[in-house]
């Protein structure tokens, strides 16, 4: 019966204790070199997911929920504008140029609180969005997407396919967008096929080398040997745990519990090839010397490159894992999240978003308190339209 060593189930090895020390007499073989390598870039990106999930857990509730009150108050206040300039509209004494302001703000606002399905905005949305006003505000939109139109060309160094079909700035940039994205891409995939020829080509060139060799000498090509030697060690070392671990064996309750938590463990470890967890496990189970003089050290450069190929698997594994955080946390957060990032600077990303967002509340709420007076109605509502009008030129830059 195998009794288990001290550590906790929960406090794995690391993985420097898997790695094969140098002897003071005999240097590390290139086989060692990459075994160890691998070792090394499996911890540093498990590492790197361990930090990312921690920092993400102590932020992102926080986070989310400040940016959530943010833009809500964001909404009520662009629906207290969007009343009371509908009510001002109505009884304030303004020029016909001013009107045609005050309803494209109104317009504006109730695109931006369209998403809420609120009673009061629907209702001045049936108002506002008229025949008349709609096709004023296409007059202006088709006006400005004609002039878009010319600087797409102009970057893009030919016509826009279909250009008629496009009747606002916004859907202007967009079809010269993926016109451009299209042009790119035609590029990559041509640039892509080529590079995908020469590196087939070549690969098949040396795969027919290598298998005329080996057909010649009676031998079974290299790479096949070692896929079946990662395949037996990984065997061998699982047959090993699981004879160890077996929890029928044990006597003792409290030792029969904790053997099956580590089977389970075994169990999942095998099922994905994940050569590291049960390494770990071996050494943990068998107390295998911390100088791992007695483990890896001892095998044949052959079998540790035969390991190789699992190991190369779970770092491609481990860098897809890690891909996915990333582009997970940054579309939840609204940040750019990289693991490599430092944890303050990440920090200090998400401290500035929310001042943004809370920056762009108080503005709607001081906005709302300055065209309390006639006077600065009609400033804001020039000020507004201008504004307007420099954000479709910012926009429109290609």
């Amino acid at each position: 019966m195998t009794s288990l060593p001290d550590t906790p189930v929960d406090a794995p090895l690391s993985l420097s204790a898997l790695a094969v020390q140098p002897d003071a007499h005999t240097p590390l073989s290139p086989a060692q070199q990459r075994f160890n390598a691998l070792l090394a870039r499996i911890e540093s990106l498990s590492c790197q997911i361990q930090r990312l999930e921690v920092w993400s857990d102590q932020h992102r509730y926080t986070h989310i929920q400040a940016l959530r009150e943010s833009v809500q108050q964001a909404q009520a206040h662009r629906k207290s504008l969007l009343l009371f300039v509908h009510e001002r509209l109505q009884a304030a004494d303004l020029t016909a140029q001013q009107q045609r302001m005050a309803r494209g703000k109104l317009r504006s606002l109730i695109e931006q609180l369209s998403a809420t399905a609120d009673p009061q905005v629907q209702a001045l949305a049936d108002l506002y969005v008229s025949q008349e006003d709609t096709q004023e505000a296409a007059e202006e939109q088709a006006e400005a997407a004609q002039r878009l139109r010319e600087r797409i060309e102009e970057a893009l160094g030919q016509p826009l396919e279909k250009p008629s079909q496009y009747q606002t700035p916004e859907e202007m940039m967009q079809a010269g967008m993926r016109q451009w994205q299209r042009q790119q891409q035609a590029d990559d995939e041509r640039k892509a096929a080529k590079r995908a020829a020469r590196k087939t080509q070549k690969q098949a060139q040396k795969e027919a080398q290598k298998k005329s060799t080996a057909a010649d000498n009676g031998q079974v090509p290299v790479a096949m040997l070692r896929e079946a030697d990662a395949k037996s060690a990984i065997r061998t070392i699982f047959r090993q745990l699981a004879s160890a671990l077996h929890p029928d064996r044990e006597p003792d309750e409290q030792a029969r519990l904790r053997k099956t938590g580590l089977m389970s463990e075994v169990n999942a470890a095998y099922e994905r090839n994940d050569l590291t967890t049960l390494l770990r496990l071996q050494m943990q189970v068998s107390q295998v010397n911390p100088q791992n003089k007695a483990g890896t050290a001892r095998m044949a450069d052959d079998k540790l490159l035969a390991m190789c190929l699992l190991l190369k698997e779970q770092v491609a594994a481990l860098e897809d894992d890690l891909d996915q955080l990333q582009s997970r946390l940054s579309r939840e957060l609204c940040v750019p999240v990289r693991a490599d990032a430092d944890e303050a600077l990440l920090s200090q990303s998400l401290q500035r978003i929310q001042a943004d967002q809370r920056h762009s509340a108080d503005s709607l709420a001081r906005d709302l308190r300055r065209i309390q007076n006639e006077a600065e109605l009609k400033r804001w509502l020039k000020e507004q339209w201008q504004m307007a009008k420099e954000a479709v030129v910012t926009s429109t830059d290609f």
